[in-house]
């Protein structure tokens, strides 16, 4: 039976690996969808490389930092419980490497291709790990601390804050950088719109998103006995309060109705396994209110020219979603408790501290020496032409 047990757990983790690997094609697809037809096949290909340089930094470095486990020993070790630590670690990985598919999106149309798999590598391999290893190992103490100080650790089942918040938090730097997409904002005040260049691939890469979420979600229970369909409806009712709210604030909209549920994901994950799914609904339809309304503020009063509103999107709604798992997590508001609200606040802030600070040392050193824009020329043609010398289109219009 035992062997059975660890048979199910490694092919139930290895599933949601799977399901998490396919949500990269969502990023893709949403970046590729939202930017111009010039830089669509970057969007492409840098999610791919992205992922790839991911791998080998989080393997070789990343895994360690986070929970002190290598597999550099022999094979016949590894093999132990059918494999479950190597799946585990592959599941993992796809959370990780969801950080720079999440920047991807807010640094698209102008940045250097190879500085930026460079900061992946040191991101992935460093940062992200770093807060990781706090959360979700009690690395250093930290949860320890805030269990015997406010009764009980910060709570982040699926990673509102581990991965979404940090993601987006470390995006912001990057943005602020590199600095404006040239013609965004005009001297005198004037805004120039880039609107998306494929509104059917977008809606597809956020139906991507959505469906493998579950497995983002459910899966993080990481074992078969500790699955439980909460987790899911949650994710639900998360995805559908999230879209009505973008909908109804961006005004039928279809980048805002598309990156709705998306926002009440990003929200739910830290406490899905805890809420009522009323409180996940709450929490969602607030998500995509946060959403609309920054999204809003950062490009047209900010002048923060963040391509598909990852900071908002992950960083923002990432942040309330930590805070709203000790909000609706709590027995007051129909929630299983068990949660601190001034824990989720404070490893919320601890998470975007490390994510923030971590980011502007890994992209002001590269900008500092190799740069992290590409020149003027090149950003007018495009990224497609000027680092993959081809387009996605055969027609010239990829400069429109």
């Amino acid at each position: 039976m035992e062997a059975y047990k660890s048979g199910a757990d490694a092919l139930f983790i290895l599933l949601g690996g799977i399901m998490i690997l396919a949500m990269h094609a969502g990023f893709a697809f949403l970046e590729l969808g939202t930017v111009r037809r010039k830089n669509q096949v970057n969007a492409l290909v840098k999610i791919l490389i992205d992922f790839a340089v991911s791998t080998v930094a989080y393997f070789f470095v990343g895994y360690g930092i986070a929970y002190g486990v290598h597999f550099f020993g022999a094979t016949d070790t590894l093999v132990a419980n059918n494999g479950y630590a190597l799946v585990k670690f592959f599941f993992l990985l796809t959370f990780a490497a969801a950080i720079p598919a999440i920047i991807s999106g807010g640094i698209a149309e102008r940045a250097k291709f190879h500085p930026q798999m460079a900061a992946t590598a040191l991101l992935v391999g460093l940062v992200y790990p770093f807060f990781e290893g706090i959360a979700w190992n009690n690395r250093f103490g930290i949860q320890d601390w805030l269990a015997s100080t406010f009764g009980a650790p910060f709570h982040d089942f699926a990673g509102s804050v581990v991965v979404h918040a940090v993601g987006g938090w470390a995006a912001l730097p990057a943005v602020l950088l590199l600095g404006a997409r040239r013609g965004r904002y005009a001297k005198d005040g004037r805004i120039a719109a880039h609107p998306p260049s494929n509104i059917p691939f977008l809606a597809l890469g956020a139906w991507i998103l959505m469906v493998g979420w579950f497995g983002f979600n459910v899966m993080s229970a990481q074992t078969l006995d500790k699955m439980n369909g909460l987790v899911a409806v949650n994710s639900l009712m998360a995805l559908v309060g999230g879209t009505l709210s973008a909908f109804l604030l961006g005004r039928n909209d279809p980048g805002f109705t598309h990156n709705g549920p998306l926002a009440g994901l990003v929200a739910v994950c830290a406490g899905s396994d805890l809420m009522h799914p009323l409180g996940a609904l709450a929490t969602g339809a607030v998500a995509g209110a946060l959403f609309v309304t920054t999204f809003t503020l950062a490009q047209n009063r900010w002048k923060i020219d963040d391509v598909l509103g990852v900071w908002p999107l992950h960083g923002l709604c990432g942040a309330w979603g930590g805070i709203a798992a000790g909000i609706f997590g709590s027995h007051a508001l129909g929630g299983l408790g068990g949660v601190s609200l001034l824990s989720q606040l404070a490893g919320t802030v601890l998470g975007i501290g490390i994510a923030g600070l971590g980011s502007w040392l890994v992209y002001g050193a590269l900008k500092a020496t190799v740069g992290l824009r590409l020149d003027p020329e090149q950003e007018f043609d495009g990224a497609d032409l000027a680092i993959h010398r081809i387009s996605a289109t055969p027609e010239r219009d990829q400069l429109q």
